[in-house]
């Protein structure tokens, strides 16, 4: 059954694995496709009439969505737009829409020489999505170029454009994921990024492909074409292969557990954090602890086989079996190394 409201098509009962890159969870009680801020304020407006709950996706990407469904109005952002102002021969700002696909929006400006999200090609989702986590690889984040951030606050109920010290950046998560989680409906970010080649030093991965392919000129489509390259061999295709990508942050630790853990396991991969902290590979954490290329067949998921950081959907049917599996992975890594691993994906609602 659809239900029309002033223009807009308002499904129900619309399942939610169509609306999550692992394919998993129960059903939305009512959905919508939003293209405009117009629409946007029609949606919420609407939903606030049913007394009903509302919140607003991308693609699903980074979304794993509970058994239970959504009892409210699901929001797909949908919302087009890219415009460029050009400051001078050096500096350019571009506004892109919340709903435009983020590799096309990369892969545009990286088309017209601009250099501060190259790194970030090939991450799956759209462009809304990016501040929400703080979206961010191979030595890029969006907070590094972010300049504001356009949404509508369902609290004051305005549109508001919030400046990047606004945002509570933090390492994979922000102001949108957790104090303000559900109050901010994104409608459009605007960048800061340079008509210019980017300079060296690069992250370790990217570098080590330049030097094995003998690249020497270091443009924005390079290191385009590099992340994309890594990215292919190691991450599997979320169109193809049921996952949300890396599934757990790389945990922050102390100097002294790095030094227990390395009179254990020797060298530890780590990069430094401050004067008293590290960060290390989840993805190490999870190898070590016997999860490299696992197959669960209790709950009917895995990890991908050159990337034990990318949980996929085997055969799972719930995300309870999900759950399990995740739980089952935080727990023996707490046991081994006394680390607790962080959940990247959201799980909702």
């Amino acid at each position: 059954m659809v239900r029309y409201n002033a223009g807009m098509n308002i499904q129900q009962n619309v399942s939610l694995k169509d609306h999550s890159t692992m394919r998993l969870g129960g059903t939305a009680a009512y959905m919508a496709e939003i293209h405009d801020r117009y629409e946007l304020t029609e949606a919420i407006a609407w939903a606030e009439q049913q007394n009903l709950p509302v919140m607003m996706i991308g693609d699903g990407s980074n979304i794993v969505w509970r058994d239970e469904g959504y009892p409210g109005l699901l929001l797909v952002n949908k919302i087009l737009r890219f415009e460029e102002q050009q400051e001078d021969e050096e500096n350019y700002y571009v506004t892109i829409g919340a709903g435009e696909n983020w590799d096309s929006a990369v892969a545009r400006t990286v088309a017209k020489g601009m250099t501060g999200i190259e790194a970030l090609s090939l991450i799956p989702g759209t462009a809304g999505a990016t501040p929400v986590q703080n979206v961010g690889a191979y030595g890029q984040d969006i907070s590094q170029t972010l300049v504001t951030v356009e949404a509508y606050d369902k609290q004051t109920k305005q549109t508001v454009n919030m400046q990047n010290f606004e945002c509570g950046f933090g390492y994979r998560t922000s102001r949108f994921k957790a104090a303000d989680k559900g109050r901010f409906f994104i409608t459009a970010i605007t960048l800061h990024l340079l008509h210019k080649n980017p300079v060296p030093p690069f992250y370790g991965a990217v570098q080590q492909y330049f030097d094995e392919h003998g690249v020497k000129e270091y443009t924005p489509v390079a290191v385009r074409e590099a992340v994309i390259a890594i990215r292919s061999s190691k991450l599997p295709d979320p169109a193809k292969v049921a996952n949300n990508g890396s599934f757990f942050a790389n945990p922050v630790i102390e100097e002294w557990q790095l030094r227990e853990l390395s009179d254990t396991y020797g060298t530890v991969p780590h990069w430094p954090v401050d004067d008293n902290h590290v960060k290390v590979p989840a993805a190490w954490l999870l190898e070590q602890a016997g999860f490299k290329d696992a197959h669960d067949t209790e709950t009917g998921m895995g990890t991908w086989p050159t990337q034990s950081l990318v949980l996929v959907n085997e055969s799972a049917s719930s995300s309870a079996q999900l759950v399990a599996f995740r739980d089952k992975i935080i727990h023996t890594v707490q046991e081994k190394f006394d680390i607790t691993l962080m959940q990247e994906p959201e799980l909702l609602p």
